[in-house]
């Protein structure tokens, strides 16, 4: 049976930003459900923390390659 996003290994790194996004989507919608298991409840807690993690770390990474390219871009001028 395939994987989904809400059973992904906690060490797993997703593919890209939209992936890590999708998952938190999914997680959010588990923690807004009252049945949610409190067996899983931690263990989905610590994913989403690994996810904004990474989301935190490709937006940084996207804000230095702007300012490299608008920095050069400024000093051709």
């Amino acid at each position: 049976m395939a994987e989904d996003a809400a059973d992904s290994p906690d060490d797993e790194d997703p593919a890209g930003y939209a992936e890590a996004l999708a998952e938190l989507d999914v997680i959010l919608t588990e923690l807004e459900n009252p049945d949610l298991d409190v067996d899983r409840l931690g263990g989905r807690v610590r994913r989403a923390a690994r996810l904004i993690a990474f989301c935190r770390q490709r937006i940084v990474g996207a804000r230095v390659e702007v300012e490299a390219v608008t920095t050069h871009d400024d000093t051709e001028r």
